[in-house]
């Protein structure tokens, strides 16, 4: 779906992405080294196994080590994985699921789902679409920052595992965090996080050729023979966000 779903339901239906894990580096759940890579990769497709055929694995990015390399290319993954999995839900909301309230405070309604996700993006005002992204950048500091708390994701915090928001509690006002907010899932074997772990990389890896695949056969009738008789013709453009209220080119 539209990014603008994708976006949506990732701020406030992400909950259920974060899976808890620990932070222990004798689990599949770290994976600092190229070794690591090969036993999760196993475990994600016996019949494929390793596969990385430019090599990312052998790297060390901006000059860093082995273990700081492989932590961002975890992180990027499992990050990716999950917004491409609310893309690939929010897309099939939006195609189908018309919202009967106000859009803005002006009363303006929703676009309605004869247009593609993509075409109801491009229909919101663009104050809307620089909110979502403001919630969005927003997000990432405070992943990036380790909520003031956690170290970063490539000096030994475990990949894909978004920092609480205590320090934003005690100081600034009351807000749940975004991975298990009741506190259900604190006592969930190690063994039981792991082997969810290997079901998200993997429904997040297919939810990536998913919504890839919405988006080539709006673009491109016929791009995807299994969706010809869904998909609705879209000419603009999906990788420019903002390309109906401006362009750089």
């Amino acid at each position: 779906m539209k990014l603008a779903a994708a976006t949506l339901l990732s701020l406030f239906a992400g909950a259920s992405a974060f899976a808890p894990q620990a932070s222990t580096p004798s689990t599949t759940s770290m994976s600092e080294t190229k070794a690591d890579l090969e036993s999760l990769a196993g475990e994600l497709n016996p019949q494929i196994k390793f596969y990385d055929p430019v090599g990312l694995a052998d790297q060390t990015f901006w000059g860093q080590s082995e273990e700081a390399t492989i932590g961002f290319l975890r992180q990027s993954e499992i990050k990716h994985g999950r917004i491409a999995m609310f893309a690939f839900v929010g897309y099939c909301v939006q195609s189908n699921v018309h919202f009967p309230w106000a859009m803005t405070t002006s009363g303006l309604p929703f676009p309605s789902t004869d247009l593609s996700p993509e075409a109801q993006w491009d229909a919101i005002p663009e104050a809307a679409k620089w909110q979502i992204f403001t919630v969005i950048a927003a997000l990432e500091i405070w992943d990036e920052c380790g909520g003031g708390d956690m170290p970063h994701y490539m000096r030994g915090r475990q990949p894909g595992k978004y920092p609480p928001f205590q320090a934003f509690r005690d100081n600034i006002h009351f807000v749940l965090d975004l991975y298990d907010p009741a506190g259900l899932h604190k006592n969930v074997p190690q063994e039981k996080k792991d082997r969810r772990l290997v079901m998200e990389i993997s429904n997040g890896r297919l939810a990536m050729l998913g919504i890839f695949g919405f988006i080539s056969a709006d673009a491109v009738p016929g791009s995807v023979p299994a969706l010809s008789g869904i998909a609705i013709p879209y000419d603009g453009n999906s990788m420019a966000p903002f390309s109906e209220n401006f362009s750089l080119f």
